[in-house]
Order: C-alpha cells, then sequence, then structure tokens
C-alpha cells in the first residue's frame, strides 16, 4: 500500500513538473502570440490554445495507455509531417531559450552561479533518466 502510494505520489509529482514546465515554455517564448502574428490569425488564438490544450491531454492519455494504430499510408504522412512541424517549431523556440535561464537566475538572486543553475538541471535529468530506465524498463 505505502508502495503504492509514493508511485502515484512520484508520478503526480513528476506529471506537474514536466506539465508545468512545457506551459512555462510555451508561455516564455510566446509561442502561440507569435503562431498568430505570422500567419495573421489573431482571431483563432483561442483555437490555438486549445489545440495545445487537447494535444497535451491526449499525448499524455496515449502514452498512459499502449495503443496499435493502423492508419492507411496517406493519413500517416499527414500525421507524420504534422508531427514534423509542431517539433521543428519547438526546435526553433530552443533558440532563444537561453534568454529565460539569465532572468531566471537574476529573479533568484544567483546571477553569479548561473552554471550551478545549469548543472542542477543537467543532473536532475540525467537522475530522472537513470530511474527511469533501472525500475521501469523492462529486462
Amino acid at each position: 500500500m505505502i508502495r503504492e502510494l509514493i508511485v502515484a505520489f512520484v508520478g503526480l509529482a513528476g506529471g506537474l513538473a514536466v506539465g508545468s514546465g512545457f506551459v512555462a515554455f510555451l508561455t516564455v517564448l510566446g509561442v502561440i502570440p507569435r503562431l498568430t502574428q505570422l500567419t495573421k490569425t489573431m482571431k483563432w488564438i483561442a483555437t490555438y490554445e486549445w489545440g495545445v490544450v487537447l494535444g497535451a491531454v491526449v499525448s499524455s492519455w496515449v502514452s498512459l495507455r499502449d495503443p496499435l494504430f493502423s492508419f492507411p499510408p496517406m493519413l500517416a504522412s499527414v500525421i507524420g509531417l504534422l508531427s514534423g512541424v509542431f517539433v521543428g517549431m519547438l526546435a526553433a523556440a530552443l533558440t532563444e531559450v537561453l534568454n529565460v535561464f539569465p532572468i531566471l537566475a537574476k529573479r533568484l538572486g544567483i546571477d553569479e552561479q548561473i552554471v550551478v543553475l545549469l548543472m542542477a538541471m543537467v543532473f536532475g535529468k540525467v537522475a530522472g533518466s537513470l530511474f527511469h530506465w533501472i525500475y521501469f524498463v523492462d529486462r
């Protein structure tokens, strides 16, 4: 019983951390407003926002299940193209993410120790990955 509660707590904490990080990433970079400016579709901004929310919810649900999809090649090509566009937009936005770290360090009052902040993030990612691979991946 205690083990299940710990797993549930760690899962919830991890989900909250990743979800809030994703939302903060999109908010700080201003991906949605920039996308509406580039496409001249400001009146559709609510649709873009709901698309991001629904995409996150549906992809989270799909990742918890193990579905097998059998799409026709044409539909699979369209899905692959749209997925590539999404990943490309996030990759382009990553070029600006380095502006976030100095702002975060300044607000936390650790301007001189930005390397420590970056290393903490790296070691946290490594520890999380090792935990996942050691405990959750079947041998």
